[in-house]
């Protein structure tokens, strides 16, 4: 499954955290640094795997806490509309 930024959502960095707001929703959210990569990432559609990577790729974690960390902010992120599945 591949997951996306609403486009209602407009983020904004500022010293390696991030500023979300979602238009739609009229709600501010803050992001720290692994939040605002993940976020940057999902402009385009993007699976769990792949944020994984991005994870991995970005700092040194182990694969297990990469996982982790994408779902727990992934799971937010849905429960909030900032970020959405993406029709098969």
């Amino acid at each position: 499954m591949q997951f996306i930024r609403d486009q209602d959502v407009r983020l904004t960095a500022l010293e390696g955290e991030g500023v979300v707001l979602h238009l739609h929703e009229r709600k501010y959210f803050s992001v720290n640094e692994t939040g605002l990569l993940l976020l940057e990432e999902l402009q385009e559609p993007r699976t769990m795997e792949e944020l994984i990577g991005a994870l991995e790729g970005t700092y040194e974690v182990s694969r297990e806490q990469a996982t982790l960390a994408a779902q727990a902010f992934l799971d937010r992120c849905l429960a909030v509309k900032v970020v959405l599945p993406v029709a098969a």
